[in-house]
């Protein structure tokens, strides 16, 4: 597929889903021509409520690229839901399991025709209490790192005002008036940028390479997150599974063992996982994530 494949079908969703985001919304976006002309890359942006795929997607689809995110195995067998991802040229990502490198080989098919990949690199919703974009997981970086195609950062604001998910799981909807929802696109960031001096091995990141890269792409992201809202970001990102494993009653192997099970959530190695595992006193070892993409984020809802 090219980033212009399956237009027809693009064509048809928007007619019917873009008069309802904008009797919601009144979208402003900037930086469009940060969108790379030619080549793949890949889209990362913060994720703040359940309706901001169509925010996200509504701007790359206005720059003439069809938008296409990895998505949750399970949402392709959702009655409807399954036939609209399957018939836009959404990538399945299978979690935990042997099918886990049929993603990789997806997105990296849609990336060499040219086209773009969008990734939630937070994986999900943010947790921060202020919905500032939490700790990223090494999917995006992963991918860009691999493939070498840049990655292209993004920010929203606003469609948190629709569509609202507080802390303890309580959604709040407001329907009118329409919302402001502004948008920014930053420069993209090349495998140099993310990993100055580039990759020890080219194609092969360590570790320690995709660590960096998530912390550079996600500083990109959080930068234009601050700018929209006007407020200065947090020094540091809110890390979900940090706080989990230090709360009440939490151990140090508690904190390592939660390290270990990110690391094979975020598509490490088996044998990485393992040694991560290892490393936590008394903890249980890691079950084998089944692929170099594991956990990439981005799918389409929560």
């Amino acid at each position: 597929m090219s980033r212009t494949s399956q237009r027809s079908v693009f064509r048809l969703l928007a007619a019917v889903v873009i008069p309802v985001y904008r009797s919601l919304a009144v979208p402003r976006w900037s930086g469009q021509e940060n969108f790379p002309a030619e080549g793949g890359f890949v889209v990362v942006s913060n994720h703040v409520t359940e309706i901001d795929p169509i925010t996200v997607a509504y701007s790359v689809y206005k720059a003439g690229i069809m938008p296409r995110f990895l998505a949750k195995e399970s949402l392709f067998r959702v009655p409807v839901v399954g036939t609209v991802l399957k018939r836009t040229g959404q990538v399945p990502v299978y979690r935990g399991s042997t099918r886990a490198k049929d993603s990789l080989v997806a997105a990296r098919a849609e990336l060499d025709s040219g086209g773009a990949i969008i990734v939630y690199p937070e994986g999900t919703i943010t947790r921060d209490p202020h919905m500032w974009p939490m700790r990223g997981r090494t999917g995006a970086a992963r991918l860009a790192l691999e493939t070498g195609v840049p990655v292209v950062p993004m920010a929203h604001w606003g469609d948190q005002e629709i569509l609202y998910r507080d802390p303890q799981g309580h959604r709040t909807f407001s329907a009118w008036p329409p919302k402001r929802v502004t948008g920014t696109i930053g420069a993209p960031l090349h495998p140099e940028d993310l990993v100055p001096g580039g990759l020890a091995r080219p194609g092969h990141p360590s570790p320690e390479e995709l660590a960096h890269a998530t912390e550079v792409l996600m500083a990109a992201v959080t930068r234009l997150t601050g700018e929209l809202r006007g407020e200065t970001p947090p020094s540091e990102p809110f890390d979900p599974r940090r706080d989990a494993a230090q709360g009440p009653g939490a151990t140090t192997a508690d904190a390592a063992s939660a390290e270990a099970a990110d690391t094979a959530d975020d598509g490490a190695s088996p044998a990485e996982a393992r040694r991560a595992s290892d490393a936590a006193p008394g903890s249980a070892p890691v079950a084998d994530p089944g692929a170099p993409l594991g956990n990439a984020g981005g799918s389409v809802a929560p």
